[in-house]
């Protein structure tokens, strides 16, 4: 009975959640160890999925500027609008959000797999008995690692997503270069970029803190496991487009 209770019972997790991560945030009993785990989720986060993020780019690039001249066709619209579409709709929303729900999909399940499984062969109850805060130490180095890495990922992704639009356009003859670099260069908005950074830290600490908190929770054997996984992917998404959704209201009112 407790147990249904704890898996239909938001407010409880919302209060385990918070309760998770205040620990998270607790001072490190040995600050090289924890600038060594920061650095190798760095590692993981950013140079592994360097590839992922750079192949989603390109398309979103390249689809949005064949559909936007499929749109612009016969229209009494400039070509060279083309560009500027392009870069803004990479710059405020697809490169943010797209990026960061692949992340989801790829870092988070990694990361509710990895915690999940120590809890499980009972690592964390060991390291509990040896007085090490586990949630600061498995938390929060991989939060801080997101928080700097993914909004370079999403700023790598938008430069992608321009270069992709360019490849798709320019080369089949659907502009010319001299109007692609013209419309990317009109009517450039600074508060965009900051958009797009306030977006992918936002999104990059949910990622990252919800498929934690699957993981160091999950009870049970490999089933649990990876339902937590998928929950930690699910969830994530989710709350990132209800929060890309929020963030748009604020910030464009």
């Amino acid at each position: 009975m407790n147990e249904s209770l704890e898996r239909y019972n938001y407010l409880y997790h919302i209060g385990r959640y918070l309760i998770m991560m205040k620990h998270a945030f607790g001072r490190p009993e040995k600050f090289s160890m924890y600038y060594k785990e920061t650095m190798r989720q760095m590692n993981d986060i950013g140079v592994g999925s360097l590839i992922i993020v750079c192949l989603i780019s390109v398309f979103i690039g390249a689809v949005a500027a064949v559909q936007f001249a499929y749109q612009l066709d016969g229209q009494l619209v400039p070509r060279y609008y083309i560009g500027y579409i392009v870069r803004d709709l990479a710059l405020i929303e697809l490169s943010p959000t797209i990026t960061c729900l692949v992340l989801a999909g790829k870092v988070g399940s990694n990361m509710a797999a990895e915690i999940g499984g120590m809890r499980q062969k009972e690592h964390i109850d060991a390291m509990e008995v040896m007085g090490v805060n586990t949630a600061a130490y498995l938390i929060m180095p991989k939060v801080i690692a997101s928080i700097v890495v993914i909004p370079l990922l999403v700023t790598f992704s938008a430069f992608v997503a321009v270069i992709g639009g360019y490849l798709a356009s320019v080369p089949t003859k659907l502009i010319t270069d001299a109007e692609y670099i013209q419309g990317v260069r009109s009517y450039f908005a600074p508060y965009n970029v900051f958009m797009m950074y306030v977006k992918s830290t936002v999104f990059a600490y949910i990622l990252t803190s919800v498929s934690c908190y699957q993981g160091y929770h999950v009870k049970g054997g490999s089933i649990e496991l990876g339902q937590a996984s998928t929950k930690a992917v699910v969830y994530s998404d989710i709350i990132i487009l209800l929060a890309d959704y929020l963030i748009a209201i604020l910030l464009t009112s």
